[in-house]
């Protein structure tokens, strides 16, 4: 599915490098440095760095999420692991015919 999405952006990008191959200076002041490339060339590569950076930058500014959901999942597997141990001393207890005593720990917040 996403190959439908893609490869009409792809044929279009190649169109455009292929359409645009006049030569052209790129310089970055205040360096003295000039790079001869094809119109075509250079905006695609400007562009994939501005992708990459854009990726960078998404992927940094979902950490703090990341770091949340690894929390809540070890407080998740936790409480699954305390609501096993009641849950086999209430069938213990239930099984000897006493009532099952209730006992509840919860982790310190933070």
């Amino acid at each position: 599915m996403r190959w439908l999405l893609f490869l009409p952006l792809l044929i279009l990008l190649a169109l455009f490098a292929l359409s645009n191959m006049q030569e052209v200076q790129l310089r970055l002041w205040p360096f003295d440095l000039a790079w001869a490339t094809p119109v075509g060339v250079g905006v695609l590569l400007l562009s994939g760095i501005g992708f990459l950076l854009g990726a960078t930058l998404a992927w940094a500014a979902g950490l703090p999420a990341r770091r949340r959901a690894r929390e809540m999942e070890s407080a998740a597997k936790l409480l699954e692991a305390e609501l096993a141990v009641m849950k086999a001393r209430q069938a213990q207890a239930q099984h000897e015919g006493a009532p099952a005593p209730m006992q509840l720990t919860l982790p310190a917040a933070r």
